[in-house]
């Protein structure tokens, strides 16, 4: 199998570069005519592969590609989930590329979706043609259905109503959701756990209307300065986040999750340069790692107020706005969170303003943790095994995503499997994905197939 994908590697890289040229953002008028391209590009490509049943869904907010290949009898099941829209790129700050014109450089291919998330669908696609290529089979040795959905970079808002209209086609034993990271790549981690999102925007509202400082200053009230205040009263000086009650529901760590943790290969000095960080902050009490994965935390990731470009007019600004991205943990509900959220506001915010607090309910997503007795979970590290040429650790992804949603449509249990790296700077300028990463990862998927069909095998044997 990695002799036919290192055969083929050019091949590989072609095909990622000529995805990539697709500039499929969601969100973005002038866009959509790519998302649609980059649908139907993904379309060819399965039916090249052999898939007899390719989808596009023409859904709501962005199209999704469904694609099946089922003629494995009572083999399982596995639903494969990703996604082809990118984020945003300010184009004018990259320095290796232009985003959508990828390149190849000392063993990275850099573009937007090199990474997140196109090289990883495409992993798949290139690990089940090494899977029939090697087997010499006509058709892979389990079931396989594809969801690759078409705005996951805006909190797949429309993927529910997606699945409750296709559910008849979607039944499954197992989803395989790839849009997750692994740790290092020369010690790949095998992710069981997914945080959840609780998306908000504040506008805290002062002045009728942005007034000229020199006329009110002292007196006028200035919406910038209590949006930063409560800013500033979002963590305790322990790191914990304020808001009553917040930590009630986190469950705690158990001593073999803090094990499996601590056994990845860590320092300081590595995780600054690969994250690009600066510096170390967060929760006391937890290790960096407990403190990404299984403990919750709140961003900043959007801030406004006044004249922040261009020339200044030296005036109080009426409106401030900050955008919060809230990360939650294994045992907290974004319905509590969001209530906790704006209980605290309500407590804080001094009442000469006003205030909008905006709670993106249709874009939550809950936390989500792999079953540690599927089956499945053992199979995927002995193929990662195969794939990487070294055993796996395990470890839990930093980001939300829509498992816990396919987990409850579907009534399937989610594993993942992502070839990202930390450094791959995802939704940043010069992202990028190693080329080594998507053979690694191709490899792995096509040792799982004929692994997994080998252990239902087994077990129904048994």
């Amino acid at each position: 199998m990695r002799d036919y994908l290192d055969q083929h590697r050019d091949e590989l890289v072609n095909e990622l570069i000529d995805w990539v040229r697709l500039r499929s953002v969601n969100g973005l008028p002038e866009n959509e005519p790519d998302l649609i391209r980059s649908a139907n590009w993904l379309a060819a490509a399965l039916r090249a592969t052999g898939f007899p049943t390719v989808d596009v869904w023409r859904i709501e907010g962005a199209p999704a590609v469904y694609a099946e290949w089922c003629e494995a009898p009572g083999a399982p099941t596995v639903l494969i989930y990703s996604h082809h829209d990118v984020r945003v790129t300010e184009d004018h700050q990259w320095e290796e590329t232009a985003p959508y014109s990828a390149v190849e450089r000392d063993g990275y291919l850099y573009g937007r979706g090199t990474s997140d998330a196109k090289g990883q669908v495409l992993s798949h696609i290139w690990g089940i043609r090494a899977h029939l290529a090697a087997t010499g089979r006509t058709a892979p040795a389990v079931n396989l259905k594809l969801v690759i959905e078409g705005e996951e970079e805006s909190g797949s808002a429309h993927l529910s109503d997606a699945l409750d209209q296709h559910r008849e086609r979607l039944d499954c034993d197992l989803v395989l959701f790839s849009d997750t990271l692994t740790w290092r790549a020369d010690h790949p981690a095998l992710c069981t756990s997914l945080r959840g999102m609780v998306s908000a925007e504040l506008r805290v509202l002062g002045p009728l209307r942005d007034v000229h400082s020199g006329a009110v200053s002292g007196p006028a009230v200035n919406p910038a300065i209590e949006l930063s205040a409560l800013i500033g009263a979002l963590h305790d000086d322990q790191g914990r986040i304020t808001f009553p009650g917040f930590y009630d529901d986190v469950e705690e760590l158990t001593e073999a999750r803090r094990a499996e943790l601590a056994a990845l290969p860590y320092s300081d000095e590595d995780w600054l340069a690969r994250s690009e960080t600066r510096s170390i902050g967060g929760e006391h009490g937890y290790t960096v790692l407990e403190r990404l994965w299984e403990r919750p935390a709140i961003e900043v990731i959007g801030l406004l107020a006044g004249d922040p470009t261009g020339l200044p007019r030296a005036a109080v600004p009426a409106v401030a706005t900050a955008r919060l991205s809230i990360r939650t943990a294994s045992g907290q509900r974004a319905a509590t969170v969001e209530k906790q959220l704006r209980q605290w506001v309500a407590s804080r915010l001094d009442d000469r303003f006003a205030y909008d607090l905006t709670v993106a309910e249709q874009i939550s997503q809950e936390p989500y943790r792999t079953p540690q007795d599927l089956p499945a979970l053992a199979v995927l590290a002995a193929a990662m095994e195969d794939g990487f040429g070294r055993r796996p650790g395990r470890m839990g992804n930093a980001g939300g995503g829509p498992a816990e949603l396919l987990s409850r449509k579907l009534d399937a249990p989610v594993l993942f499997f992502g070839i990202g790296l930390p450094e791959d700077r995802w939704h940043d300028d010069d992202e990028r994905v190693s080329i080594h990463m998507l053979l690694n990862g191709a490899a792995t998927l096509a040792h799982f197939w004929h692994r997994l069909a080998d252990d239902a095998a087994t077990r129904s044997e048994a």
